[in-house]
C-alpha cells in the first residue's frame, strides 16, 4: 500500500520510491492543510514538526484568541474563498441564501487498492488493483447537508498522483457550484517558472516560459474546446531545471472543454496552483441526491527535468488512458487525400490515387470532406450525412469494397458536431443549433454548432453515422471540428441550467465517441479539431491518435512536435508528409526532410502520389519500409528531446527502445550558416557501457561518449564542398548495438 495514515493526527501520507506528497486536518476547522509535495521523503510517524504557524499583523483569524489561525498564511488541499483566505478558491458555491460561505469539515477516509472509474468523464485507469491505491477524503458542510469527497490515486511504479473531487448535495434544497477546479496544490515558495503550451491555428503547442510574479498568471480556454491557443497543461519548474536535469512539476487536465490553469504567488512568496473547468460562464445547479464530479487532474513529479515528466506523461498516457483494440497495435500508414484532391473529386480519380499508393506500400486510404450532401464546397451539407452520389455513384460501400480489394483498408471523415444552414438535417431541427434568442448568430466556415448537451442530437447524429458505417467496410475514422461555440445557449436547457451547457456539450461529444467504440470497437478513431484544437488527454481515451496540427510544413511541425512531446506520447501525433510548396505556408522542403519530421508521430501522407517522378515514388517506397521497420521502436520507445528549435537554427530529437540496444535520431537543420564550426549533439538514454555503431559514422561508440560527448556533425559550408548542407535539411541517425 503507497499510503500510509496517522489516524491520531489525522496525517495522510502518499508515496512510492519516487513521490511523497503529505497532508492533514487541520485541529480546529477540520479543513485540509497542505504539508509536502516533491521527491520521496522517509515515512515517519507523524509530520507535524513541519507545521508553520506564527501570529500576522493584520490579518483575519477564524478563531478568536488564536493568531495563526489564518487561512491566507496556511497552505491548502481544497481552499475556499470568504473565511480569512482571500486567495482564488478551489470551488465555490452558492448558498440557498445567496451567500458564498462554506464550512466543509473532514468526517472521514476511505482507503482502496486500485482506481475508480469516473462517471461520464474520461480518466486514467489500472488493469490491476495493485498498480495504484486511492484514497478518498470525505468532507462535510452541515448547514448545505452536503458532502464534498477529494480523491487521490498514487500509481505504485509511477511518479503520478491524480486527483478530482466530488460534491453530492444530501439536502432537500438545491444549490449551485459557481467554481469547481480539479486540484489545488500550494507551494511554499515562488522560486519557479512557469511553463505552457502556446499557439494558434497552424503553430500550435509552441512551448512558453515565464518566470513566477506576484499575483494571477494563468491559460484558459473559453471556447468550447481546450482550444488552438492553450493545452490544458502547465508546469512548475525551477529557474535551473533544463530538459535533463532539475525538479519540475507538471499538472495535466484529463477533459476537453473550457479549462482554467493557473498559479497566484501571495505577498509572502506562496505559490498556488489550480487546475480545472473554467469557472467563467460556468454554474451548475445540484438538486437533491444529485452529485458532480470534476474531471481528473494528473500530477507528475520530476527530478529528471523535462523529459523526466514527458517520459512519466507518455507511458501513462500510453498505457492507461488510451484503451481498446488500437492502444498496442502498430498504426497503419494512410494516406489522406484532402491536400490532393480537396473537394474536387469521383470515384475515378480516388481510386487512382488509392492504386498508386498501395503500390507504394501505404495500407490506409482516407476519403476526406466532400463525399456527402451536395458538399462541394465549405458552404453546405453538414449534417446530412449520406452519400453524393454524383461523385461516388456506387457510394461509400462500393469505394470502401474496391479500395479493400486493392488490399487496404479504408477510412472516412466526419465532423458530427456541426451543421450548415443549407442541409436537411438544419431545415427540420433548426432549434437544435447552439444559438441565443433574438441574437444573430455567428458563423465560422459557414457551419453551426449542434446541441450536444442534448440527448436526441446526439442519439440522430449516432443513427446516421451507424447507417454510413454498418453499410461500408470502415477501419478508421477522422472526427473534425472546425470551429468553436458562440452564443452559447441552449434551448434544451432551462433559463437556470445554462451555466451546465458547456460542460453538458462535452459530456455529450465524449458519450457519442463512447457509444461509437461500444458498436464498432476496432475502428481506429483519430481526432481532429482544425488541426491541434483539441488535442487534449480526455479525446486520448476515445480516440488514440489526433491530427497534430493543419499545418503540414515539415519545419513548423519542429515546432509544433516539439512542444506537443512535453505531455503527449509520439504515437499520439497525426503527422503526415504533403507535397510541396506547402499549402499553408508556401514553403519547399526536401521530401526526405518532410518524412524525417513525420516518423516522429503516426506517419503518413497528405498529397497525390500520382504525381509524383519515379524517382520520388522510389523514395517514397523507401520511407514507408523504413517506418514499418521501425514502427514499434517509434511507437513504444523512450522519447528524448534534445534541441529546441526555438531557441536555435536547428533542433534534434530521439527515440530509444526499452532495452536500450536501438535508438533513431533525428536531426534537423533550420538555416544553414557559413563557414560553421562542428556541432556536437549530446545524446540520452543509451545505456553507458554498451558499443553501438551509428549509421553514417566508421567504427563504434560507448554510450558514454554518445551522451557525454556528443554526436559529431559537420555543419560546414565549405565553398569546395560539393555536397553543402542546405536550408531546411535533416539527417536520420540509427544506432544499433553491437554484440
Amino acid at each position: 500500500m503507497a499510503i500510509r495514515i496517522n489516524k491520531k493526527n489525522k496525517e495522510f501520507h502518499l508515496y512510492n520510491d519516487q513521490v511523497s506528497y503529505i497532508f492533514r486536518v487541520l485541529e480546529k476547522c477540520g479543513q485540509l492543510e497542505q504539508v509536502y509535495y516533491g521527491k520521496k521523503v522517509h515515512h515517519r510517524s507523524s509530520f507535524k514538526h513541519l507545521i508553520e504557524r506564527e501570529p500576522h499583523t493584520a490579518s483575519c483569524n477564524m478563531f478568536e484568541h488564536d493568531d495563526t489561525s489564518s487561512l491566507e498564511f496556511i497552505k491548502q488541499e481544497y481552499p475556499s474563498y470568504g473565511t480569512t483566505d482571500f486567495r482564488s478558491p478551489a470551488y465555490a458555491i452558492i448558498n440557498r441564501n445567496g451567500s458564498h460561505v462554506t464550512n466543509f469539515q473532514y468526517i472521514g477516509y476511505r482507503l482502496f487498492q486500485g482506481k475508480r472509474k469516473l462517471t461520464q468523464l474520461p480518466a486514467t485507469y489500472v488493469e490491476e488493483y495493485s498498480e495504484a491505491d486511492t484514497l478518498e477524503i470525505t468532507l462535510y458542510d452541515y448547514v448545505l447537508q452536503a458532502k464534498l469527497i477529494v480523491s487521490y490515486t498514487i500509481y505504485n511504479r509511477r511518479n503520478v498522483i491524480t486527483r478530482h473531487v466530488t460534491f453530492v448535495n444530501e439536502g432537500r434544497e438545491s444549490f449551485y457550484i459557481d467554481t469547481a477546479m480539479s486540484a489545488s496544490v500550494d507551494f511554499p515558495d515562488d522560486v519557479y517558472e512557469m511553463v505552457y503550451l502556446n499557439g494558434a491555428w497552424g503553430r500550435e503547442a509552441h512551448i512558453q516560459t515565464v518566470p513566477l510574479a506576484k499575483g494571477v498568471q494563468s491559460i484558459a480556454s473559453a471556447r468550447g474546446a481546450s482550444s488552438h491557443q492553450f493545452n490544458p497543461f502547465l508546469a512548475l519548474k525551477r529557474p535551473e531545471t533544463t530538459e535533463h536535469s532539475g525538479e519540475v512539476y507538471g499538472f495535466s487536465l484529463v477533459y476537453s472543454g473550457n479549462f482554467l490553469a493557473q498559479a497566484e504567488v501571495d505577498s509572502f512568496h506562496t505559490t498556488r496552483v489550480m487546475l480545472g473547468i473554467n469557472p467563467f460562464q460556468f454554474k451548475w445547479k445540484l438538486a437533491q441526491g444529485e452529485i458532480f464530479q470534476t474531471p481528473e487532474c494528473v500530477m507528475v513529479y520530476s527530478d529528471r527535468g523535462l523529459n523526466g515528466m514527458s517520459q512519466t506523461y507518455h507511458d501513462l498516457y500510453r498505457k492507461r488512458l488510451v484503451r481498446g483494440y488500437w492502444r498496442d497495435q502498430n498504426r497503419p500508414i494512410l494516406i489522406n487525400n484532402w491536400e490532393a484532391t480537396y473537394f474536387n473529386f469521383t470515384e475515378d480519380s480516388i481510386l487512382k490515387i488509392a492504386k498508386e499508393a498501395q503500390r507504394l506500400g501505404i495500407e490506409l486510404f482516407v476519403l476526406d470532406d466532400g463525399w456527402f450532401g451536395k458538399r462541394n464546397n465549405a458552404k453546405s451539407s453538414l449534417g446530412d450525412w449520406y452519400v453524393n452520389k454524383e461523385k461516388l455513384p456506387n457510394g461509400i460501400k462500393g469505394l470502401s469494397e474496391k479500395i479493400t480489394a486493392l488490399g487496404m483498408k479504408f477510412g472516412l471523415w466526419f465532423e458530427p458536431e456541426m451543421v450548415c444552414k443549407d442541409s436537411r438535417l438544419y431545415e427540420r431541427h433548426p432549434d437544435w443549433v447552439l444559438s441565443t434568442p433574438n441574437r444573430p448568430m455567428s458563423h465560422g466556415r459557414n457551419q453551426y454548432v449542434l446541441d450536444f448537451s442534448r440527448e436526441e442530437v446526439v442519439e440522430t447524429i449516432f443513427n446516421l453515422m451507424c447507417k454510413v458505417i454498418d453499410d461500408a467496410q470502415i477501419s478508421y475514422i477522422k472526427w473534425d471540428m472546425n470551429r468553436n461555440i458562440t452564443e452559447a445557449y441552449s434551448l434544451g436547457l432551462s433559463n437556470k441550467r445554462q451555466g451546465e451547457l458547456f460542460h453538458r456539450y462535452i459530456l455529450g461529444v465524449y458519450k457519442l465517441y463512447e457509444k461509437l467504440i461500444e458498436r464498432f470497437p476496432e475502428i481506429l478513431f483519430e481526432s481532429c479539431a482544425s488541426g491541434g484544437g483539441r488535442f487534449d488527454p480526455g479525446l486520448l481515451y476515445y480516440a488514440p491518435q489526433t491530427w497534430t496540427s493543419d499545418d503540414t510544413d515539415a519545419i513548423e511541425r519542429l515546432y509544433i512536435q516539439y512542444g506537443t512531446s512535453l505531455v503527449y506520447p509520439i504515437n499520439s501525433m497525426g503527422s503526415h508528409v504533403s507535397a510541396v510548396p506547402n499549402h499553408q505556408i508556401g514553403r519547399i522542403t526536401p521530401l526526405e526532410t518532410r518524412a524525417n519530421v513525420a516518423y516522429f508521430g503516426t506517419f503518413g501522407y497528405e498529397l497525390d502520389v500520382t504525381t509524383l517522378s519515379d524517382t520520388e515514388k522510389q523514395q517514397v517506397k523507401q520511407q514507408i519500409e523504413f517506418f514499418k521497420k521501425k514502427s514499434r521502436l517509434i511507437s513504444t520507445g523512450t522519447f528524448y528531446r534534445l534541441v529546441n528549435p526555438k531557441d536555435n537554427d536547428h533542433s534534434a530529437w530521439m527515440i530509444v527502445s526499452e532495452n536500450q540496444n536501438e535508438a533513431i535520431v533525428g536531426y534537423y537543420r533550420i538555416l544553414v550558416k557559413p563557414n560553421d564550426g562542428y556541432r556536437r549533439i549530446k545524446l540520452d538514454g543509451l545505456h553507458p557501457n554498451k558499443r553501438y555503431a551509428v549509421s553514417g559514422k566508421e567504427g563504434h561508440y560507448y554510450g558514454s561518449e554518445l551522451m557525454n560527448i556528443g554526436l559529431i556533425l559537420n555543419n560546414n559550408h565549405d565553398v569546395r564542398n560539393k555536397q553543402k548542407p542546405k536550408d531546411f535539411s535533416s539527417e536520420l541517425f540509427i544506432i544499433t548495438e553491437i554484440h
